[in-house]
């Protein structure tokens, strides 16, 4: 896919995945729109490249006043940093994002701070966020349920990636919205990256929310980066690797090189291997990745 366009998730009536173009990348950023009774987005990005998504959500039937839910996986603004522009647009639609994540989306203010400093010159991508009004915005909890009318989405905690974050699952339809739960999938080839921003990631709490995905077990998996997939547990497991080498490749430079912002300067170089992202992408990725680990590392935890 390209940025801007959408097309239908195999498998899965009245579901569109929607590329949103992020980071100037293609495949890189996902947004999801079930054109249910009740329709919802799942997602949003970051809000930069919104006038696609809007026009996306138009060609698919949606009416401005017909969409009934904005439900952000998590307050990360690559994925809530539309909710605000989305809610101004669309006005019977609540606001939907696990409850850690409500104030965030409230009043971004610290969000915007804290992710100015986690992605730097990445910011360039980001729009400000507009703030979700309180009365259109709802904090939800483990095992919460979203009423799409005929089918619902049910929330469960994935606090991994961080505290705000949760997986959404579809049971009749079989479908898990992963958001970072499970990784990064890159389609080009077919295979699992990990996402380990910081400064909440964790690891081990990172893999027990894999064994809850794989524990659901669903047909399909859409990944908030990037795209639907048939669900494969070996794909759970190569998840579960990727984490665990990505960690300890991180821990042993570290002890290598005795100096973190060398840590990161190796794995920035090192990126240029990446031939299915951009080079900018894959260097700000890997940064990213390893100031994550190295502040799991900080608070002593270990695999």
């Amino acid at each position: 896919m390209n940025a801007g366009e959408f097309e239908p998730v195999r498998g899965v009536p009245d579901l569109y995945v929607h590329d949103t173009g992020m980071f100037d990348t293609d495949e890189y950023g996902s947004v999801y729109v079930y054109d249910a009774e009740r329709p919802a987005v799942i997602d949003t990005g970051t809000g930069a490249n919104r006038e696609a998504l809007f026009e996306t959500i138009g060609k698919i039937g949606i009416e401005v006043d017909e969409l009934a839910w904005i439900v952000p996986t998590h307050a990360h603004l690559d994925h809530a940093g539309g909710a605000g522009h989305l809610a101004a647009r669309y006005p019977n639609a609540e606001v939907a994002v696990p409850e850690r994540g409500v104030r965030h989306l409230v009043d971004p203010e610290r969000l915007v701070d804290g992710t100015k400093s986690a992605v730097r010159d990445q910011w360039q991508y980001y729009d400000d966020p507009e703030p979700v009004p309180e009365d259109r915005i709802t904090g939800l909890a483990d095992g919460d349920r979203i009423d799409l009318g005929g089918r619902e989405l049910v929330v469960h905690s994935a606090p991994g990636h961080a505290p705000h974050h949760a997986v959404y699952h579809d049971p009749d339809a079989g479908v898990v919205f992963t958001a970072d739960a499970a990784g990064i999938y890159v389609p080009e080839v077919d295979s699992i990256r990990q996402t380990t921003p910081p400064p909440q990631f964790d690891l081990n709490q990172c893999l027990r929310d894999l064994g809850t995905i794989a524990d659901l077990e669903p047909d399909h998996l859409c990944f908030g980066h990037f795209g639907p997939r048939e669900y494969d547990p070996d794909l759970i497991e190569e998840a579960k690797r990727t984490y665990v080498e990505w960690v300890e490749a991180v821990r042993a430079k570290r002890e290598e090189l005795g100096d973190d912002e060398a840590v990161v300067e190796h794995f920035e170089e090192t990126s240029r291997d990446v031939e299915f992202w951009n080079s900018e992408r894959a260097r700000a990725d890997a940064s990213l990745n390893a100031r994550g680990v190295l502040a799991f590392l900080d608070r002593g935890e270990t695999p």
